[in-house]
């Protein structure tokens, strides 16, 4: 295969990507309008109602009294199924190719390069860079498990719950809502803002408590990438396209923390160093269970 086929194979991969992110916003800005007409209770419950991690912060009393929370139905499970059958499949596929919240991210960070924070597209570690900036990697391999923190911290309040116990402070309300109805509500959706702007994927690496509950889909699912060693030689491309901030992307390419972007596989300048590969279910899981 020629170094124009699989270029050209890359580009149709992101482009199918970057749609389908468009599409996931354009999904949840029309749920938000919808919401402001009226009859909101007759047309399929609130906002919260279309969001998977509701299943999360229902699941608990769903299964001891067969009732949900507040604002949450079923609707939160089937979509929350979904979710999952994509994770068992590609890992955390659903954070780097249909979250709105992401496309909202990855949007404004390239606000922030075209602003003229950035001077060149491969974001090297040389480079003339101020935002969207990486944070020191003390701070950073720190607060990477504050998303599991947070992860733990809802399951204990959803079982003393009335209404879910991230509500107040869910960025996807505060930005495809249109109900702005709390002055908090403005501050997380001005902080969602402000952070993304500085700091790329911020929401994705650190707080997501939904991006902690698929993590460990990434050790299991049989779509993934896969590094030719004889042919990587380490030149840190990857590692600077990468938008989760993963180092010694070859070497780490089943991290936790990867959302199967394929900014790295774009990046990538030596042909099959990196490729998507789909690996045998049984095989995958022997490595990690035995």
């Amino acid at each position: 295969m020629t170094a124009s086929v699989v270029s050209k194979q890359k580009s149709k991969l992101m482009s199918i990507r970057k749609g389908m992110l468009w599409l996931a916003v354009i999904g949840a800005f029309l749920i938000g309008i919808r919401h402001l007409l009226p009859g909101e209770a007759g047309s399929g419950g609130s906002f919260d109602a279309f969001c998977p991690f509701g299943a999360i912060e229902s699941m608990w009393i769903y299964v001891t009294t067969r009732q949900t929370l507040l604002t949450t139905n079923l609707l939160n499970f089937a979509i929350m199924s979904g979710v999952l059958a994509v994770s068992f499949i590609g890992g955390r596929a659903f954070c780097g190719w249909m979250c709105p919240l992401g496309a909202v991210q990855e949007g404004l960070a390239r606000l922030a390069r075209r602003l003229g924070w950035e001077k060149c597209r491969v974001r090297s570690r040389q480079a003339n860079v101020q935002f969207p900036m990486h944070l020191p990697d003390w701070a950073d391999r720190w607060l990477r498990f504050a998303k599991y923190l947070i992860l733990v911290c809802v399951l204990f309040a959803s079982v003393f719950a009335v209404y879910p116990p991230l509500q107040a402070f869910c960025p996807a309300r505060a930005v495809f809502s249109f109900k702005l109805s709390s002055g908090l509500l403005w501050s997380v959706l001005i902080t969602f803002m402000v952070t993304s702007l500085a700091v790329e994927r911020v929401w994705c690496k650190y707080l997501c408590p939904l991006g902690a509950t698929l993590a460990i889909f990434n050790k299991l699912s049989p779509v993934r990438m896969h590094a030719d060693f004889d042919t990587c030689n380490h030149c840190g491309r990857c590692d600077s396209e990468c938008s989760m901030g993963i180092q010694d992307v070859p070497d780490n390419l089943s991290s936790a923390e990867c959302i199967r972007c394929l900014e790295c596989l774009e990046a990538c300048a030596h042909e099959d160093a990196l490729t998507l590969r789909v690996f045998k279910t049984y095989k995958v899981l022997r490595k990690y269970l035995n």
